[in-house]
């Protein structure tokens, strides 16, 4: 049974209203989305250029860690192209038939943003092929050998896909983009700034010192920042006025287990449990897998990234390890300065 946490970056589907308000707090264009100045300059460029030509921006990947804005910058493209964007996610198109539906009720112009695209099965992917690349769909109509194949004309459309695992996308589809860009881990002042933004949708009063405390336990990402606002914002309106300050801001997080990093209880078990067991010797994914409980691609997706991030794990060729950074935060002592201080005594 999967535990909910704080510092999950996935959505949480089962909660309605916190949807509603995650859909509310994301920006709708450039000039409110905050950070990502590269990817911003860059699509700029060539929305400007597709706008001035009349044709639809080229096909875009958008990849990197969960929780950075890929679903939101896909809307933002949307807007700034003043066209129609149609969502959906990989597993959800489990046939060809699926996807033939969806791009046959596509307009000139329209954006069909896939989420997970590294989840769509081979045969989906070899539909999109020509689809994306000539604008073509090529279905089978009958069975046997009264089979026919039939080739349709497509509107010109743009797929914008969003995945955290580029290395499962086919080299085919993945040439097929015309733009590839990583989303990076915001900066502690940048996460501040959606801070403050959402308090003001939110209609609550937050100070900036408070706001600078909780960027720093957001790790780093705007889906955590604003989950964190909205407990907080709880926790003020019932234990307080309803105005987030910094006494506030640290009764909560201690009430939610949240440290000065952003590490939850799951967190720290994961790399307790690394050392705990097997030291500084390297350690496979299956096997931590095993050791905390949850998935080898949840640990892989959603704890190491940020955890590599600061520098509390590394990869090597045999596996994962904790740093000597990650020893210090959880009160260890390393193996290699234990050593270094026995041989200095000696």
């Amino acid at each position: 049974m999967a535990i909910e946490r704080i510092v999950d970056t996935s959505v949480h589907d089962e909660n309605t209203d916190e949807q509603i308000v995650e859909v509310t707090l994301r920006p709708q264009t450039f000039d409110d989305y905050t950070g990502q100045a590269r990817l911003k300059r860059n699509l700029k460029l060539a929305i400007d250029a597709a706008k001035k030509r009349g044709d639809p921006i080229d096909h875009v990947l958008l990849y990197g860690p969960p929780g950075l804005g890929k679903t939101t910058m896909a809307t933002v493209i949307a807007n700034e192209m003043s066209t129609n964007i149609r969502v959906t996610a990989g597993p959800a198109i489990e046939r060809a038939g699926d996807l033939a539906s969806i791009l046959t009720n596509l307009q000139d112009g329209d954006i069909l943003f896939i989420d997970e695209i590294h989840r769509l099965s081979r045969t989906v992917e070899e539909v999109l092929y020509s689809a994306m690349e000539d604008f073509k769909l090529d279905i089978v109509i009958g069975k046997g050998p009264a089979a026919r194949s039939v080739r349709l004309d497509l509107p010109k459309f743009t797929v914008i896909g969003a995945t955290t695992r580029t290395g499962a996308l086919a080299a085919p589809l993945r040439d097929r983009f015309g733009h590839i860009y990583r989303l990076e881990f915001y900066t502690p002042d940048e996460i501040s700034s959606i801070i403050a933004r959402a308090s003001n949708i939110l209609e609550t009063k937050i100070h900036p010192d408070a706001a600078a405390m909780l960027s720093t336990r957001a790790r780093l990402t705007p889906r955590i920042a604003n989950r964190l606002l909205k407990r907080v914002r709880d926790y003020a309106d019932v234990n307080g006025d309803g105005i987030i300050d910094t006494t506030i801001t640290t009764q909560a997080l201690q009430l939610l287990e949240v440290d000065e990093l952003g590490l939850d209880p799951a967190d720290r078990n994961l790399l307790a449990s690394i050392i705990d067991n097997y030291g500084n010797n390297p350690v496979g994914l299956n096997t931590i897998a095993a050791l905390t409980g949850d998935e080898a691609t949840t640990i892989e997706d959603f704890y190491e990234p940020y955890l590599l991030q600061i520098g509390f794990m590394e990869r090597t060729p045999r596996g994962r390890r904790v740093t000597a950074k990650g020893y210090k935060h959880l009160g260890k002592v390393h193996p290699e300065l234990a050593d270094n201080e026995d041989k200095r005594l000696l």
